[in-house]
């Protein structure tokens, strides 16, 4: 069977912080699947990992490009105003949610239209976005423009809170992508009449370590967190719950990996609480770099809130990862973390915003190493399930193919 072209939308590819993204597109191209990645923004260099340094996207947009990407938009709406005038409204300019917001898909849509050009050059059969924001836009339009179906996949920060225009780009999507299973009716409740296009794909397995680990009990309790310094995060609470184990005389260390613009604002926290003995701040951390860390740790703390904006994690895969490398995991119950971190079986799930109960789950696991080992070994069992790499890229090359012989066959 002859596989169909699929362009892949992002903002950057490959991202630091999206090696889920990057992995799924490898495995995709390892299967046969012939990708093209275009980029609406100029390439990211630092935070990269060796393998993800040497990769090179089909086409990178960007500063560079702003000619080619305006003078697309002026030709088309000059030649056709009413149906870029629609795009517009339809688009961007409906409910958008922050003017950062406004201003990635206005670009998204000057994008769109110009890769809809190169995507009839490619001869591009169908198109995919990982995001449900920009590159969605941009996948959309370009849709409208060349008759190509699209899809998108929907996850977190993109669709919490809702742009105005997620029910227009569900509605004419050829599918929609979530990676837990929470999101299904969430994305189902904007367009209600095309609630059987949303369908459950999880994330291929991003970072696994050399060797297959196994859950070994350590001395001292070595806790590790790790991703962006942003609210949803609720690395706050963490710190909040660590000062209750110092004054609980617990032996314990915790590194807590990341960057963003909360840094300060956590380290000062650090201080207050008399932490600065016991937390660790390394930054943020390249791939490889923190497979290394992983593999020193007791178990991986995701304290996830929902943000006061409704900002949310998905399933944050830095779950899966420590789970691939024998650590067990303690997490809050918050959107999809539940269909990973099963309470008391894969690991320990507690209420968020609640530092007691999250200090009494790190507590328990002082205790009882043993526990821990069961934990983190039917963890590490769950995730290479409903994360395998081949099988879940298989499901989404289904999805292209059947959709890009569906438009094939229409046109005929």
């Amino acid at each position: 069977m002859t596989l169909p072209r699929i362009a892949y939308v992002s903002l950057w590819l490959p991202k630091p912080s999206e090696t889920f993204i990057f992995r799924e597109v490898k495995t995709l191209t390892t299967l046969g699947l012939p990708v093209k990645t275009f980029n609406l923004y100029a390439p990211l260099t630092n935070g990269l990992s060796p393998e993800m340094s040497a990769f090179s996207p089909s086409e990178t947009l960007g500063i560079k490009k702003t000619h080619k990407i305006v003078g697309a938009f002026l030709k088309n709406f000059i030649s056709k105003p009413s149906p870029i005038y629609s795009l517009l409204k339809k688009g961007p300019l409906n409910k958008w949610r922050s003017l950062e917001g406004l201003g990635e898909n206005l670009w998204a849509l000057m994008a769109g239209i110009y890769l809809a050009g190169r995507f009839k050059e490619e001869k591009i059969e169908h198109i995919h976005a990982p995001w449900a924001n920009g590159p969605a836009t941009a996948a959309w339009v370009a849709s409208k423009l060349t008759d190509i179906p699209f899809s998108f996949a929907a996850r977190a920060g993109d669709i919490y809170p809702p742009e105005g225009a997620l029910p227009r780009k569900i509605a004419d999507a050829a599918f929609v992508r979530v990676n837990y299973g929470a999101n299904i009716p969430y994305l189902q409740s904007f367009a209600p009449n095309h609630a059987n296009k949303i369908t459950l794909v999880y994330n291929a397995l991003s970072l696994t370590p050399d060797t297959p680990q196994k859950s070994v009990p350590k001395k001292q309790l070595t806790l590790l967190a790790a991703g962006r310094f942003v609210g949803k995060k609720g690395f706050n609470d963490l710190l909040e719950a660590c000062s209750i184990l110092k004054s609980q005389d617990v032996d314990f260390t915790l590194t807590l990996a990341g960057d963003g613009f909360l840094a300060r604002k956590l380290k000062r926290q650090t201080a207050h609480l008399g932490l600065t003995d016991k937390v660790s701040f390394p930054g943020f951390l390249r791939h490889h770099e923190l497979s290394q860390l992983m593999l020193g740790s007791s178990a991986l703390v995701v304290p996830s809130v929902i943000d006061r904006n409704g900002d949310r994690d998905g399933i944050p895969n830095v779950i899966m990862e420590a789970y691939a490398h024998g650590i067990p995991v303690i997490a809050t119950d918050v959107a999809g973390i539940s269909e990973v971190v099963i309470n008391k079986e894969t690991g320990y799930l507690v209420e968020q915003h609640n530092p007691a109960q999250l200090a009494q789950a790190m507590h328990t696991l002082a205790k009882n190493q043993t526990e821990a080992c069961r934990l983190a070994t039917n963890g590490n069992k769950r995730v290479l399930n409903l994360f395998d790499q081949r099988r879940n890229s298989k499901k989404l090359i289904e999805l292209f193919t059947s959709h890009a012989m569906k438009a094939v066959n229409i046109k005929r």
